[in-house]
């Protein structure tokens, strides 16, 4: 197994010393003891998704490096609202964590009334991987560019409809911001999950969707969805021949699936920054990225600030989307 080289891990021994010195005398000895037993992660999505294989590959590869069992427990429900309360309540000694997809910690205050948790009190860990949105239309829709679409739209409104993974959700959210972008309006069709709501698409029985790269690429390689632009700051490797938003003349559309893993609020920042690094170990590890590019995700990575710095950068796109398309869930 790979091993962080002698650099690496003087850099890792410096941060672990600093931390540790400001922590009381009993947290310091647990601190740099960590970890002593089992780490569970709970997964706030059904089995089987994005974040699921994600956090199950990277959990496998912790628990080689760290010499204790990492257990992937999911606990979905309330769009990630049941996991990311179950591990808010969590002692906060990095035992049990939080691997999320962007909904717990971006967009569910500003969608529910009342949560039983506070996104801004968990410890950021590190963002694992992304893969940015794309705009995917059936495949006998008579556009063949995202500039016919606009226009048709905007010519007619409310007669494309969009599906979308349910309300609240990153598909619908990120045709919203489209709509506000563009000055179109679309009619809704919300559905339960990704793959309903794809398979009614493929049959045309729906118009349009916004979904993640990595859902959608074989349909298209397949001739049964057809991507015609990308929310990305760049064209993707995957899609050469898509292009993004900015270049077919829509500024500011910016949106990807992402998941993460975060720790409940007040875990102390020697086990956390602990837990980054070696995240950011296995993230490089040659097969790990080979899994990533199987699955079209992109790595991430970075640092607890980058995490930090990033899901308060999402917070305020989105949170804006949800007030100004008035979008609430009981």
């Amino acid at each position: 197994m790979p091993q962080p080289d002698a650099g690496r891990r003087f850099c890792a021994l410096l941060a672990l010393a600093a931390c540790l010195a400001g922590l009381p005398a009993a947290a310091q000895q647990d601190a740099a003891s960590y970890p002593e037993r089992a780490i569970r992660i709970i997964v706030s999505v059904p089995a089987g998704g994005g974040v699921d294989t994600v956090t199950r590959l990277i959990g496998q590869k912790l628990q080689q490096r760290l010499g204790q069992p990492v257990v992937v427990e999911n606990r979905a429900g309330a769009a990630g609202n049941i996991g990311a309360e179950m591990v808010a309540n969590a002692a906060p000694d990095g035992y049990t964590l939080l691997a999320t997809a962007p909904a717990t910690l971006v967009v569910n205050a500003a969608l529910y009334k009342k949560l039983k948790y506070d996104p801004d009190t968990f410890e950021p860990v590190a963002v694992m991987t992304s893969s940015p949105n794309v705009l995917v239309v059936r495949p006998d829709l008579p556009m063949n560019s995202a500039q016919e679409l606009i226009a048709f739209a905007r010519a007619n409104p409310r007669k494309l409809t969009y599906a979308s993974q349910g309300n609240g959700t990153t598909s619908h959210l990120t045709t919203e911001l489209f709509q506000k972008l563009t000055g179109t309006q679309l009619l809704h069709v919300p559905y339960r999950g990704t793959a309903p709501a794809l398979n009614d698409l493929i049959a045309g029985q729906v118009d349009l969707m916004f979904v993640d790269t990595a859902a959608v690429l074989p349909l298209q390689r397949a001739g049964r969805a057809r991507v015609l632009a990308i929310a990305s700051r760049e064209r993707q490797t995957n899609l050469p021949e898509v292009p993004t938003f900015e270049q077919v003349g829509v500024a500011g559309l910016l949106s990807s699936a992402w998941n993460a893993i975060a720790a409940p609020p007040r875990t102390p920042a020697v086990i956390t920054a602990r837990l980054n690094t070696e995240i950011n170990a296995i993230l490089s590890l040659p097969e790990v990225e080979a899994h990533f590019r199987d699955l079209q995700l992109s790595r991430v990575g970075g640092s607890r600030a980058d995490m930090a710095d990033f899901v308060g950068a999402e917070r305020q796109r989105w949170e804006g989307v949800v007030r100004s398309a008035n979008v609430t869930i009981e």
